[in-house]
């Protein structure tokens, strides 16, 4: 359990991981690969008009949120109208 909890309407999210992928044989470096722009609900924040809850799977906007690193992992802390959608 994720001991973050957010404030307000502020949804923290664990971001998908990046899978390592060649073109062509080149390995691509971390720092030149897309950050990937779905994850999953780990907390949500105390507002009651949230829609979304906690293990949901999410997409979000490209440039959304805070990143942070918290016990070795990093999430992404945004606010509830940067989701897109839920998946599944």
């Amino acid at each position: 359990m994720v001991k973050i909890r957010p404030l307000n309407d502020r949804v923290l999210i664990k971001p998908a991981e990046t899978k390592d992928e060649k073109s062509g044989g080149i390995i691509i470096p971390d720092t030149a690969k897309e950050k990937p722009q779905e994850g999953k609900v780990m907390a949500i924040g105390d507002s009651d008009e949230l829609t979304v809850k906690v293990g949901d799977n999410v997409i979000y906007s490209k440039y959304a949120g805070t990143e942070i690193k918290f016990g070795g992992a990093e999430y992404l802390i945004v606010r509830e109208e940067d989701i897109l959608g839920v998946l599944g």
